[in-house]
């Protein structure tokens, strides 16, 4: 148990945005105060990946603090790669669980639509490890999801039809969340005839670049929404270094040690979001989570076992892949619609008001994990 609870949410709409990433973080972090009662904050954390590399914008903790008048109190820049999100949130329990805070303000925000797809490819590619021979052959994010997607294939009896019923899914989902990044429905047929990426991830298989920006208010102080358990650890940064091609160990140990933190199983999750930066992620994360057995995840995807009504609702958001993916803002966003869940007033709301619910946000390939898990007390 962390004592600590959420207070306030909010969350830009993600997309294409006119706005900077300042204003978008300001945005956002304006909402979650709000929705707090404007309460006093006694730190900020914000997780951010590419701010410099790409905005041209560092010192973000500091622009949150200064610019919304929060005083002089310690602020902080989180990166994690994708999870960089995730670890700013676990800063901020850390700071309360502590006892230096009583209430802290977290963010994620990115901007990247603005730069050319090649200078973001080559900002992502930093959260490789870019001295290997593994990065001097080319390898990509999209490479390594589709060498692990090949390589399910031949495990299994799964089909690329499979990694696009997930694609469809979190489609389904995005369409009927006023700020996913993708409004617009697509079919299984669509999605399976979509320009290859890297065989076999489609454009559908792949998140996207997106801006946008996530906050969260988090306290000591009670409130109807406590975060009951909180872990984060890291994992290989290479693919030669992978004992298991078909795992990703940081996942499933983050999972391991947030369900033992929080007295808790896998099946006692009612509502789900976890990070699918690419279709077969997805498939992957369900298993290391053990919601279902390793090699089986693709049985669930096929029986619907992980929509909206069915046994397991993940990324009733849209998740990465149709929410949309301002990477230092992911693991915040997943935090946003899961609070709304708990809350009874989320895109795509789960039937019998769920009761536990649990975000995981991964980085880079596999380096790190988080995992938070919320409670409606």
């Amino acid at each position: 148990m962390t004592g600590a609870y959420v207070h306030g949410i909010g969350m830009t709409k993600f997309g294409k945005l006119e706005s900077s990433l300042k204003e978008l973080l300001l945005e956002a972090c304006t909402e979650a105060l709000n929705d707090a009662g404007r309460p006093k904050i006694d730190a900020v954390y914000v997780g951010n990946f590419m701010g410099g590399s790409i905005s041209n914008q560092e010192i973000l903790g500091a622009i949150v603090a200064n610019d919304l008048g929060l005083g002089y109190i310690p602020s902080t820049k989180v990166e994690g790669a994708c999870a960089s999100g995730g670890i700013a949130l676990r800063q901020g329990l850390l700071g309360i669980m502590s006892g230096e805070y009583d209430t802290v303000l977290v963010a994620g925000a990115e901007k990247m639509k603005h730069a050319e797809t090649a200078d973001v490819t080559q900002a992502i590619n930093a959260a490789m490890d870019t001295t290997t021979t593994e990065k001097n052959a080319g390898l990509t994010f999209p490479g390594f999801f589709g060498v692990l997607a090949n390589r399910y294939f031949h495990e299994t009896d799964a089909t690329k039809e499979h990694l696009a019923r997930v694609a469809l899914k979190n489609r389904q989902n995005g369409v009927n969340n006023p700020l996913a990044q993708f409004p617009k429905p697509t079919t299984l047929e669509e999605i399976m005839a979509a320009r290859m990426i890297t065989d076999p991830l489609g454009l559908f298989d792949c998140s996207p670049m997106t801006d946008g920006a996530a906050a969260v208010v988090i306290s000591r102080k009670k409130s109807p929404i406590h975060v009951r358990a909180s872990s984060q650890v890291s994992g290989p940064t290479k693919m030669q270094d992978a004992v298991n091609l078909l795992s990703i160990p940081a996942i499933g140990e983050s999972g391991r040690l947030a369900y033992e933190k929080a007295g808790l199983g896998p099946e006692d999750i009612d509502v789900v979001e976890i990070h699918d930066c690419f279709s077969m992620t997805e498939i992957i994360a369900i298993e290391e989570l053990s919601f279902y057995k390793p090699l089986e995840g693709w049985k669930a995807i096929e029986e619907g076992r992980t929509q909206v009504n069915g046994e397991k609702p993940v990324n009733t958001s849209g998740g990465l892949l149709s929410r949309g993916h301002p990477i230092g803002a992911t693991g915040i966003a997943q935090v946003y619609q899961l609070v709304r869940q708990l809350r009874g007033n989320a895109a795509n709301q789960v039937d019998g008001m769920p009761r536990i619910a649990l975000a995981q946000n991964l980085g880079g390939t596999g380096s790190y994990s988080t995992v938070h898990i919320l409670e409606r007390v």
